[in-house]
């Protein structure tokens, strides 16, 4: 038996090995860099200290694509969990053409979200169908996309109307390996649709619920695709995330030791929310034990 267990601790070295040289060594060698003032191509640099943290800390840029960072991932973990749970409560119930359903809310995962991003730009230009449609009845075109509350606000909507359909497809899961006898016996105790929800569905879907959360969150706060093919980070840097900011950074400032520190705060923002998510839905799991 312990030969077999030995050799099965065999198998999991050369996925440690892929791991560590297309993970690990790239991230070490990313933090070095964060200490240095490297322009991207130079073979030539200097170690710079902590410089280009305190101007991290320091940059107004930062700050502003920061917050739009926790904009879009907070705002997209949110509106997902609502609308994929709902999606999933409907789409559990038994009708015609359910699968047809289904499959059409998440059709949308499966366009790259550069595709979305370019098929939204035509959308809300100026002269584009949305502010047709407006016109049509009567209403004056709006510029959907000159402030940054606009910006970031449409690029969650887009965000959530993508991916709303892994939230989906989860909650689904969740719901199908909830045994129907909980539900009989809480008809027969004369229980509500409201009141089943509360005290057998939800509580039973806690594990789908912290997967959904930690996707969700993870894949709003580095989102990237998205916004360079609808604003581009615009106007200004008012729709920059720190994804976008990384990229307009190291690509148009030629300023990859800066870059990589923006990385290295971004990778710090999405381990600290994954961690508190971890720990606080372990003690909800505890407590509904």
């Amino acid at each position: 038996m312990e030969s077999t267990y030995r050799r099965t601790d065999i198998m999991y070295v050369p996925a440690l090995l892929l791991f560590a040289v297309f993970v690990v060594l790239p991230f070490c060698d990313g933090a070095r860099i964060a200490f240095t003032n490297w322009n991207g191509f130079s073979q030539k640099y200097a170690y710079v200290g902590f410089a280009n943290f305190r101007r991290l800390f320091q940059d107004e840029n930062v700050r502003i694509a920061f917050a739009n960072t926790f904009a879009y991932g907070v705002g997209s973990t949110l509106l997902q969990q609502i609308l994929g749970l709902a999606y999933a409560l409907l789409l559990n119930l038994s009708f015609p053409a359910r699968s047809v359903a289904r499959a059409i809310v998440y059709l949308p995962v499966l366009l790259a979200a550069v595709v979305m991003g370019y098929m939204w730009y035509y959308l809300v230009q100026y002269d584009g169908a949305l502010n047709d449609v407006l016109a049509a009845f009567g209403g004056a075109r709006r510029l959907w996309l000159s402030s940054r509350v606009g910006a970031v606000t449409l690029l969650t909507a887009i965000n959530v109307l993508q991916f709303v359909g892994i939230s989906m497809v989860i909650y689904l899961a969740g719901l199908q390996g909830i045994p129907a006898m909980y539900y009989e016996a809480a008809e027969l105790d004369g229980a509500g649709s409201l009141a089943r929800f509360r005290h057998i569905t939800f509580p039973l879907l806690q594990p789908a619920l912290v997967t959904s959360i930690t996707i969700n969150l993870i894949g709003g706060l580095k989102l990237f695709d998205v916004i360079m093919a609808l604003t581009g980070g615009g106007p200004g840097y008012s729709s920059q995330s720190l994804a976008t900011l990384l990229h307009t950074t190291y690509f148009g400032s030629q300023m990859a030791g800066y870059a990589a520190a923006v990385g290295l705060l971004l990778f710090m923002s999405i381990l600290m929310c994954t961690v508190v998510l971890q720990i606080v839905f372990r003690k909800r799991e505890v407590q509904l034990q």
